[in-house]
């Protein structure tokens, strides 16, 4: 039984594993993208202002970005059910781009906050654990290998036509 249960779970633990690669790979250079936004004069007194917050009013603002994009989603699905695919499908990744970069930023700013809570810095620190198990064993496995190696190749091509046709 253990062996099918982990059978029936393996395209579950991949599919994990895509959205956190996804939410990784987007995430450090969206609140980068962000925090330089943030820099221009009229933002600065926003930024500080968050990094002030108590710890359950940072937890609340975080359920901000959640709550506000829920309804463009559903909006989206909307379009995508009376047919019109492409606008439906440009509005969920545009918002789950933009989802992501202001969730990064506001998570940077409000950490500090967070982390006196008990509670989240022991669930933060679990959560963190199992992500770096899980992207490991995701790494170390034979499609995880075969496709970076065909990115590289990939790119060396690219990269020897590039310098070819210049």
């Amino acid at each position: 039984m253990n062996r099918l249960l982990r059978a029936l779970l393996w395209p579950v633990k991949w599919l994990v594993a895509l959205v956190i690669l996804f939410e990784e790979w987007g995430w450090a250079p969206l609140q980068r993208w962000l925090a330089r936004l943030a820099l221009w004069p009229g933002f600065r007194w926003l930024d500080a202002g968050i990094r002030r917050l108590p710890p359950y009013a940072a937890l609340a603002l975080l359920a901000v970005p959640a709550l506000t994009l829920l309804p463009i989603k559903l909006s989206a699905l909307w379009l995508i059910e009376q047919g019109h695919a492409f606008w439906g499908v440009t509005v969920i990744l545009t918002a789950k781009v933009l989802g992501t970069a202001i969730v990064a930023h506001l998570f940077t700013l409000t950490q500090p906050a967070l982390m006196r809570l008990p509670w989240f810095a022991q669930r933060y620190t679990q959560w963190v654990q199992w992500k770096n198990r899980l992207l490991a064993q995701v790494r170390a496995s034979l499609p995880w290998r075969t496709a970076r190696v065909l990115r590289w190749q990939a790119l060396r091509q690219w990269q020897r036509w590039t310098r070819q046709h210049r």
